[in-house]
């Protein structure tokens, strides 16, 4: 395991290699046979399990309920909504064939030419289509109003470059599919979910973020608007991780889906859509972790304290069992996920290192000598102290810690989130500005010309309009026209 850490490089020297090497030596993935696919492990999976946990029960508190809708479909469906079809033709995988057979010259299996589907179908980069045509059967009258469905699935979009969490060809998301009588309904549906997603990134995974509108270069194909949380990495480059989207009436035209009102009168459905996905994995490393590996807020580590036991012969790992055994019992009781590792094949060193590279919140050490003293070693990962604290109340002291580790890791992404936002006036400072990362402040005329140059030029894009921006009007830094308000660039993930 020192090995391992040693081999981990370091983040000054190259981050995107830290990141990978972290990801693989952390236990968290690794690469498939499937280019552009990745295999979870079970450690990795355990962090995202959290997470849906997490988030379903926040999902079921405003209302949502689980459904699910096939992985397949058909490809005339993504025919009907043009923009959405446009944005998302160039990732789609086609199945073409239901059928193989073997091969006649004895080369294994081929696909077999007489089962041809007569109409292709497409892995699912997104369900809007699937999920409307089915609403079609389910919407009559404004009393089956609103619809508000969530489904966990895999999606496949064909990306060529990849890398594990942040962009692979198939991922694990969920995507909530709303349906409303109104207008009013439907923008408040997509506000209200863009708040559950933030909520979620900062007290959960300990994430601040900036919550905004997507120009309309960015908004997701074939939505009226999208809003975002806008995360900051460590290296100065921003993370979308989770969008919401007011869908307008669009897909409800495009499949033809309209409900009887309550004035008597036939009108097309209101829509959203809403989704996060495994980059919260990626935003979860890269936000919080350091040279020695993960780091992870309590309320979402698999393992948030792990005891081990430091003995020299049977009498003393009978003993450090005896005492262990009630604090294990007292810690389950608080809802605090717990490991007793006294596996007898591992050094007590290298169980430290293996913890501190996994990212475990707390570690605690107890020996012989720590029993007759009354006390028990407290490591804490976040900022790698040692302390001392008293053996008695020691389960109380954990859980407090556990909360203060959590508050430590937001408020130390936070300074540097700020310590990487800057406001700039010209266009040539803006260019000196986004070499160094992070976020910048600017103003911008509102033209997709004038944010087609931008990102031309620099690999800059707008993250979001902030919604709590600076409102003051000016002038755009790049044409001199006027600006309403300044908007967030960065370079991006």
């Amino acid at each position: 395991m020192a090995k391992e850490l040693k081999d981990l490089t370091k983040r000054s020297e190259n981050y995107s290699q830290w990141y990978n090497d972290l990801v693989v030596k952390a236990d968290l993935a690794e690469q498939s046979a499937v280019r552009g696919c990745m295999v979870i492990k079970p450690y990795g999976y355990a962090i995202w399990e959290k997470m849906q946990q997490q988030l379903d029960r926040m999902f079921k508190e405003t209302g949502h309920v689980n459904a699910y809708f096939p992985l397949l479909i058909p490809k005339s469906f993504l025919s009907r909504e043009a923009d959405h079809v446009e944005g998302f033709a160039k990732e789609c995988a086609v199945v073409t064939h239901y059928r193989l057979k073997n091969d006649p010259e004895g080369k294994g299996v081929v696909v077999d030419p007489a089962a041809r589907l007569e109409e292709e179908l497409i892995i699912r980069p997104t369900s809007e289509t699937i999920i409307w045509n089915t609403y079609k059967n389910w919407i009559h009258s404004y009393r089956d109003l609103p619809i508000l469905c969530n489904q966990w699935a895999n999606v496949m979009r064909w990306e060529m470059r990849t890398r594990m969490f942040l962009r692979t060809a198939e991922f694990l998301w969920q995507e909530g599919h709303t349906a409303h009588a109104t207008q009013e309904e439907a923008l408040a549906e997509a506000t209200k979910m863009l708040n559950v997603y933030a909520d979620f990134a900062e007290n959960y995974m300990a994430v601040p973020v900036i919550k905004g509108v997507k120009s309309a270069n960015e908004r997701f194909a074939g939505a009226i608007d999208t809003y975002t949380i806008e995360a900051m990495m460590q290296d100065g480059k921003a993370l979308q991780s989770g969008t919401s989207h007011f869908l307008g009436q669009n897909f409800a035209k495009a499949f033809d889906v309209k409900f009887i009102n309550n004035e008597n009168q036939l009108e097309y459905v209101w829509a959203t859509s809403w989704g996060v996905s495994t980059r919260l994995m990626g935003a979860l490393i890269m936000t919080h972790s350091d040279d020695n590996g993960l780091v992870l807020p309590p309320h979402l580590a698999p393992i948030q304290v792990v005891i081990v036991p430091i003995y020299k012969n049977d009498e003393q790992a009978a003993e450090i069992n005896r005492v262990v055994e009630p604090i294990l019992s007292e810690l389950k009781s608080m809802g605090i996920s717990v490991k007793y590792d006294n596996a007898d094949n591992k050094r007590p060193g290298f169980k430290f290192a293996e913890y501190e590279l996994k990212g475990v919140p707390v570690r605690l050490a107890i020996g012989a000598r720590d029993i007759e003293n009354g006390t028990v070693e407290v490591m804490r990962r976040d900022t790698l102290e040692k302390s001392v604290a008293q053996l008695d109340g020691i389960a109380n002291y954990v859980k407090e810690l556990l909360e203060e580790i959590q508050g430590n890791i937001y408020q130390k992404a936070l300074k540097h989130r700020e310590s990487m936002t800057r406001t700039v006036e010209t266009y040539e400072e803006f260019k000196v500005e986004i070499e160094k990362g992070g976020f910048i402040l600017a103003h911008w005329d509102g033209t997709p010309e004038t944010e087609e140059k931008i990102k031309e030029e620099t690999k800059a894009t707008i993250r979001c309009i902030p919604f709590d921006g600076d409102k003051t009007p000016g002038v755009c830094m790049v044409t001199g026209k006027p600006s309403t308000q300044r908007v967030l660039f960065a370079r991006s993930y």
